[in-house]
């Protein structure tokens, strides 16, 4: 692909959605290398899960577009993919929500498993972060551990892990050391009461400092 192709982020067009425009100069889709094309999408074939995620996720779209929330979306997909075992890795500022959540997909006769961001309870400094990087400095703060929610998931055998409100970062070690694929039911902002495309929404009056 050229260096000198635009991005999506800058096009208007969006006509590799309906095909009821042109594709603009410079368009990576009227541009792409056809192997390239037909390298990758052998892999909705070849590949196993990519096969049945892409069919599920279609299903759910197909039957269920506007009609569902994300949290029964996830469980219509879970479904669809034959899942039995979820994981879900879960934040201490969200253990309410979680609750309520483990409860409606165990109500839809999944077996749950949730482990919360500071299980094992390690101090910060002990995890190689530096005292004064604390909110509290001075005082016992235990650090969040992703990387044990997933292994503990892993041993529990978890077939799908799914994020609720992990922080930035904690949330990409998360994924990173995951045995399984992973989704997201809540993405953390604590500003915005999780719901960060707020600050999309409003980035031209009430949120212009984004840009600031």
């Amino acid at each position: 692909m050229s260096a000198k192709l635009h991005d999506c982020s800058v096009c208007g067009s969006l006509n590799c959605y309906k095909r009821e425009a042109q594709f603009p100069a410079g368009c990576p889709t009227a541009n792409l290398d056809e192997s390239l094309k037909n390298e990758v999408l052998k892999a909705y074939f070849d590949d196993d899960f990519t096969r049945e995620a892409s069919r599920a996720s279609a299903e759910v779209e197909g039957k269920f577009y506007g009609k569902l929330t994300r949290i029964e979306e996830i469980a219509e997909f879970a479904k669809r993919m034959g899942y039995k075992t979820l994981g879900i890795a879960s934040c201490v500022g969200l253990a309410k929500e979680t609750a309520v959540f483990a409860k409606f997909l165990r109500s839809k006769g999944f077996e749950v498993h949730d482990f919360i961001c500071k299980i094992g309870s390690v101090d910060k400094t002990e995890g190689g972060i530096p005292d004064g990087d604390k909110i509290a400095p001075g005082n016992f703060e235990a650090m969040c551990n992703p990387a044990l929610q997933a292994r503990l998931l892993a041993e529990h055998g978890t077939e799908y892990n799914i994020i609720v409100g992990l922080c930035v970062g904690h949330d990409s070690i998360f994924i990173h050391h995951s045995k399984v694929p992973v989704t997201y039911f809540i993405v953390k902002d604590r500003v915005l009461a999780h719901n960060p495309a707020a600050a999309v929404y409003t980035c031209a009056s009430y949120y212009k400092k984004i840009f600031d």
